[in-house]
């Protein structure tokens, strides 16, 4: 079944450098108590990057056994190296993951006909769901509607998370493709609009300091409580805006570690929020009677 409803990217907690399974652990429970309807481990929001292949493997393993198939696990495989992210998609698949989220190959910038080949290469070799992940401010290049009109036809590519930003963008993927593929919005402040205009769901970086409220918004969204969406949405928008204040995990790591559900550590290249960035992440969750 295509990815759908509240999926949560999650963040992934450090203690003295090294993964934390414990707090990850605890992080994958809160959400599922939340009511969130699926888990994103090893995304942008979990600093892959920086991550070591055995640790992607760990959080991933720890993921799925937290959710134990209460909810479905959609694993990170980006990468610009098709073959590794091949084998990537191969080993979360054997670890149990329900899914791949694969980022659009970013710096060497390939053509439409490149990510067509580049997305059909891991779809055919697992048997996983793929949800395609177009973020262009991060990777340059854009999945254009057309491009993710071919892909659709795939089978086991279900699903597009949307962060471009531009709700233009999200209509003509939702007017070529129909019902072939699932459009998730990729950025917290767009949830209301994509849900309100026929999109299916959010993956979100605001749900790990808030899935009940977030799951709230998504559900009124859905149900065609649009009254009661806007509310909500207007009274979270502050946070959604400061919680990319700086480039993503910087302030959500350094809310949560407010909240006291983790330490807030954060690889190099990545660095702790500054001060004034603080400030108005301090402000908002004020605000919400987060701290």
């Amino acid at each position: 079944m295509p990815f759908s409803g509240l999926m949560t990217a999650l963040v992934t907690p450090f203690h003295n450098g090294k993964v934390c399974e414990k707090t990850f652990r605890e992080t994958v429970r809160r959400q599922i108590e939340g009511g969130v309807d699926g888990l994103v481990p090893c995304g942008t929001t979990g600093e892959a990057p920086t991550l070591s292949r055995y640790e992607q493997d760990l959080l991933v393993e720890w993921c799925v056994e937290e959710s134990s198939g209460r909810v479905p696990v959609l694993a990170g495989v980006g990468g610009n190296n098709t073959s590794q992210v091949v084998e990537t998609a191969l080993r979360v698949e054997s670890l149990g993951a329900d899914g791949v989220l694969a980022t659009t190959p970013y710096y060497n910038k390939p053509t439409q006909a490149g990510l067509v080949a580049h997305f059909s290469a891991i779809a055919l070799a697992t048997k996983l769901e793929v949800c395609l992940y177009d973020v262009p401010g991060r990777t340059i290049t854009n999945i254009e509607p057309e491009t993710v009109s071919v892909l659709s036809e795939i089978e086991n590519i279900t699903a597009i998370k949307d962060a471009t930003g531009d709700m233009s963008n999200a209509m003509e993927i939702m007017r070529l493709c129909g019902d072939k593929i699932n459009l998730l919005s990729g950025d917290d402040f767009t949830t209301l609009p994509f849900l309100a205009q026929g999109g299916d769901g959010v993956i979100s970086v605001a749900s790990n300091v808030m899935p009940a409220e977030m799951k709230r918004l998504v559900s009124a969204s859905k149900s065609g409580a649009l009254q009661d969406a806007q509310e909500i949405s207007k009274r979270l928008f502050p946070l959604f805006s400061a919680l990319f204040c700086e480039s993503n995990p910087i302030p959500v790591k350094a809310a949560m570690s407010m909240m006291g559900l983790i330490t807030g550590e954060i690889r190099l290249p990545l660095t702790a929020i500054s001060d004034t960035a603080r400030e108005g992440l301090v402000s908002s969750m004020s605000d919400l009677d987060l701290l």
